[in-house]
């Protein structure tokens, strides 16, 4: 089966990570050691990609992005250019949760445990790569690090492999892969409700 020319997005750590699965089915990849400021780098990052292999957006058959948990100011970004080009070339976007994508990086079962910060850990389980045997779960990370199975590989490390997402996306149901943030936690930010508001009386 021939695999769709895919542009893979990954923003959701302290990282820009692009991927771009060719027709020959190599993968080139970017990568920049940023913590913030992937706004005004992601479509240069893109254009270049693109430009130094001859391809262009009209020659992209699917983009993916993660989808966290991860920063909440990342995965806006990552997700927004991935569905704005999806939009424009009405092409599919799969969206691939982060802990999904991390585990994609061994073969056999995997723990996948990464720092969530107030002491807490997202933890989640694999049998296979991408095959869930948990639900991602917040819990606090002494909880979370007496569950590991020493059988299983740990995964620490919150940056994915671009290129073997970029591969998994280009092949993956986009109906099941919905390009959507995926929040273990509750956002920090709280909209205000009425209960909330102090009313001036009439």
């Amino acid at each position: 089966m021939t695999l769709p020319i895919t542009l893979a997005i990954d923003t959701a750590a302290p990282r820009l990570q692009l991927g771009l699965l060719l027709a020959d089915g190599a993968v080139d990849v970017s990568i920049d050691e940023i913590a913030t400021g992937h706004a005004e780098l992601i479509f240069d990052r893109i254009a270049l990609l693109l430009h130094r292999n001859g391809v262009g957006y009209p020659d992209l058959g699917r983009i993916a992005t993660t989808t966290g948990p991860g920063s909440f100011t990342g995965l806006r970004i990552g997700l927004s250019a991935a569905r704005g080009i999806g939009l424009a070339r009405s092409i599919p976007v799969v969206g691939v949760p982060s802990l999904l994508a991390l585990s994609l990086a061994v073969e056999g079962p995997s723990t996948v445990l990464l720092d969530a910060r107030r002491g807490e850990a997202y933890f989640q389980t694999f049998s296979a790569p991408a095959i869930a045997a948990s639900e991602p779960l917040l819990l606090p990370m002494e909880v979370a690090q007496e569950r590991v199975d020493p059988a299983t590989t740990l995964l620490q490390s919150p940056f994915v492999e671009i290129a073997m997402l970029a591969r998994y996306a280009a092949a993956a149901d986009p109906t099941t892969h919905p390009p959507e943030a995926t929040y273990v936690r509750d956002a920090d930010a709280k909209p205000q409700t009425a209960n909330r508001i102090a009313r001036k009386p009439a």
